[in-house]
């Protein structure tokens, strides 16, 4: 028997190979490994089962430098995504084997628009899977608190983005005072899905001392935003209990991230002029409530003051007539009478006289009386101004605008309106609860 070397072994396989196999064919593969080393790639190929995710094939591939350099650049201007591990590709290339280093592809060419479809079913199929559990507009749903001051901020700490964020919050025209809190995290590469989940938990921590996250990255390029378009951070994005502002620092492309965040502009610096217009109008808001408030407060006033003064004057000015009147009379009966009588009337008119002064005293009396009494009507209106409440922390609860003051006017389902003297909150009504403990209510 003669036996072969493993060299004459790998030559016959090389020469056979070589004779009967094309020179070179197109495949569809994933990148699962990425490596480069002066100038040149060198990946690991691999092809997943259908059904169960296992890897059912894997080959070594390399790109020479020469290649590499014109093929990396196109395909990530094409795709606008980085050209590493875990994106299907589909790759021209030609089959070599080496006596010493084995079996091996050599990538010839890249097909750009296949990743772009592949990256596409993709992110349809985040989204659907989203839409089919309910969770994809859920961020969307929650409320933004009228005063939202307590920011979390998820970005990295070097990134210009964080820098034009704070600034543009503190510096703003209207002199609001907003609270930031960062929560440092990987904003481009592989690390980015994990880095992210880690700094939610650790804002879902204190979740009661924020108003509202924002994720913030400025700039970079369109390649770096593969990371945001992972089911698993959108997914937790989506179900945050917490309102999330999403802006990443980028015109043209819309993330995952975005679509399933509760509002989405484009830079950071547009994520704080957000945040300031949004607090502009609750103070606008707010005044006109107070506004309200005051011009409500003196309309009771000047009527019950109205009303006050025509009960006062109407009394004297009834009296004076009357008397007025029977002066008169007197007079001409004076005038008809003889002297001896009218010695008699004079003193009666001098006590009509001294009647009437005590007539006006009493009056005077009268009318100091009705004025404190104002006086006091006035200083326990301004007592119960809704204002003065307010600021005993008492608060107001409105229901289309207008003052609840029975739970029987409310039902499961309504929206109210808390407002305190600082500001307000918006509830839902969920259940009620009457004083014969029927039910508790909650928002």
């Amino acid at each position: 028997m003669t036996a072969l070397s493993l060299y004459e072994l790998n030559s016959l396989v090389r020469s056979t190979l070589a004779y009967s196999l094309e020179e070179s064919y197109w495949i569809q593969a994933e990148l699962n490994e990425v490596h480069i080393n002066s100038g040149h790639c060198y990946v690991e190929l691999i092809q997943k089962s259908a059904v169960g995710n296992q890897i059912i094939a894997k080959a070594r591939g390399v790109i020479w430098a020469n290649r590499f350099k014109i093929l990396k650049p196109y395909f990530e201007e094409t795709t606008h995504q980085t050209f590493t591990s875990t994106i299907k590709v589909l790759i021209e290339v030609s089959i070599q084997f080496h006596e010493l280093y084995g079996y091996s592809l050599v990538i010839q060419d890249i097909d750009p628009t296949y990743t772009l479809g592949d990256l596409a079913l993709r992110r349809q199929e985040i989204l659907r899977r989203l839409k089919e559990e309910g969770v994809l507009n859920l961020n969307k749903e929650l409320t933004l608190p009228q005063l939202t001051k307590r920011i979390a901020i998820i970005s990295s700490s070097t990134a210009a983005g964080y820098g034009d964020f704070c600034n543009q919050l503190a510096n703003n025209p209207h002199h609001y005072y907003f609270e930031t809190t960062l929560f440092q995290s990987i904003m481009q590469g592989d690390g980015v899905e994990q880095s992210m989940l880690v700094a939610m938990d650790r804002i879902l921590e204190r979740q009661d001392d924020f108003d509202a996250v924002v994720i913030i990255r400025g700039g970079g390029a369109s390649s770096d935003l593969l990371g945001f378009d992972t089911y698993l951070l959108a997914a937790s994005c989506a179900q945050f209990p917490l309102p999330i502002i999403t802006g990443i620092g980028h015109e043209r492309d819309e993330t995952i991230l975005d679509i399933v965040a509760h509002t989405h502009v484009k830079t950071p610096t547009a994520a704080a002029e957000f945040l300031i217009n949004h607090m502009q109008n609750a103070e606008e808001e707010l005044l006109l409530l107070k506004d309200h408030l005051h011009r409500s407060i003196a309309e009771k006033l000047n009527l019950e003051k109205k009303r006050l003064n025509d009960a006062i004057y109407r009394l004297p000015s009834a009296t004076l007539y009357r008397l007025r009147y029977e002066h008169h009379q007197l007079q001409k009966i004076s005038s008809s009478i003889p002297n001896a009588t009218g010695r008699h009337i004079e003193r009666n008119r001098q006590k009509i006289s001294l009647l009437e002064q005590k007539l006006w005293s009493k009056a005077q009396s009268l009318l100091t009386r009705k004025k404190h009494q104002i006086e006091l009507l006035a200083q326990k209106i301004q007592l119960a101004s809704p204002v003065n409440l307010l600021a005993k922390g008492y608060s107001l609860t409105l229901l289309n605008g207008k003052t609840v003051k029975d739970v029987s006017s409310l039902k499961n389902g309504d929206q109210i309106t808390t407002v305190f003297l600082n500001g307000q909150t918006l509830s839902t009504i969920t259940k009620i609860k009457k004083d014969n403990n029927s039910s508790s209510t909650s928002s």
